[in-house]
């Protein structure tokens, strides 16, 4: 079975295409590095193509030249103050380009597509743990081009019978077991990183932004999903599909969360470093708090998370990050 990885060289990209080899999948990837990194792709049987992944002539040539299965879709900008600020570079990325993706798999008569949702679709939840019941309304730039793109993916079943699973994720950590592959984004913006920088002396203080949200100790409350538990819902998703030719959609989290300020006492606790920080302003299109019920996945997908604590998540992104302080160097 063949899997064509949109943004294949990008943190999830790179691990799902290590992860589909381990298991005997022939893998291939389009991504235009722009916050990717090829080198990411090296301990990985690929097959590698450099270009925009909404790019109607490449993708032509990528169907032409291979037997797609099915597509694994990763490709968006996912930077939410910055999505605020250009919601034109969003929207023509991660709406327009995936309508091209999805127009050239029904030319193609490609069937299958798990598409990377997110839990920025909720925006402010009503109830927590999140079901995928939940009313969806954004609250950001974000969360409105993954939800934009989940009603382009009713549509698409209906009027072409194009069957999808829609993942509706929360924050991915960690990096892939030997250590080898890990997150490198430039400029980084994800906490976990972040933090882990400053305990390896690439960054002098970690800005927490927002002492104000409502909760516990005033900091925001995320989900934490390990990357590897990641790509194993992914690949369940697909087999989901393949064997039963059905479009569904999934909430992928731990069911519990933990605010910034116990990521960074984790995070303390599992490098053995002091991490010195700051109080900066609250980000703009924060929630306060999101945690995800992943009863459905777990129940439908038989999916089930090997990486349960918070510790361990970390520890495996540390792993990566003193192995290579300055990530995918150039």
């Amino acid at each position: 079975m063949a899997i064509l990885v949109t943004g294949g060289a990008g943190y999830i990209g790179s691990h799902a295409i290590k992860i589909l080899n381990d298991k005997g999948y022939e893998t291939i990837a389009v991504d235009n590095c722009v916050n990717g990194h090829e080198k990411s792709l090296a301990i990985s049987n690929v097959k590698f193509y450099n270009g925009n992944f909404g790019d109607k002539n490449l993708l032509n040539k990528i169907f032409s030249e291979n037997k797609i299965d099915g597509i694994m879709h990763f490709a968006a900008y996912a930077v939410i103050p910055e999505g605020q600020k250009d919601p034109y570079r969003y929207y023509k990325n991660n709406v327009v380009a995936t309508l091209e993706l999805l127009n050239c798999m029904v030319e193609n008569n490609v069937k299958y597509i798990v598409f990377s949702s997110s839990a920025a679709t909720y925006g402010n939840p009503v109830n927590i743990p999140i079901t995928e019941e939940d009313s969806q309304n954004p609250i950001n730039t974000y969360g409105e081009t993954k939800l934009a793109v989940e009603k382009i993916l009713v549509c698409f079943e209906k009027a072409y019978d194009l069957k999808y699973i829609a993942l509706r994720y929360f924050n991915v950590a960690g990096a892939y077991k030997t250590g080898e592959i890990g997150e490198d984004h430039e400029p980084e913006t994800h906490i976990i990183p972040i933090i882990l920088q400053v305990a390896n002396n690439k960054r002098k203080k970690f800005q927490l932004c927002g002492n104000n949200y409502n909760t516990p100790d005033g900091t925001n409350i995320r989900d934490y999903i390990h990357i590897e538990d990641l790509i194993d819902a992914h690949i369940k998703s697909m087999e989901y599909l393949k064997r039963e030719n059905k479009s569904d959609c999934f909430n992928l989290g731990s069911g519990g969360g933990y605010s910034n300020l116990e990521i960074l006492n984790a995070a303390k606790k599992v490098t053995g470093h002091e991490i010195p920080f700051e109080f900066t302003e609250r980000r703009g299109g924060d929630p306060d708090i999101l945690i995800a019920s992943s009863e459905k996945a777990e129940k439908i997908l038989s999916w089930k998370r090997k990486y349960q604590t918070i510790e361990s998540i970390i520890e495996s992104a540390w792993k990566w990050h003193k192995n290579h302080p300055n990530g995918y160097e150039k």
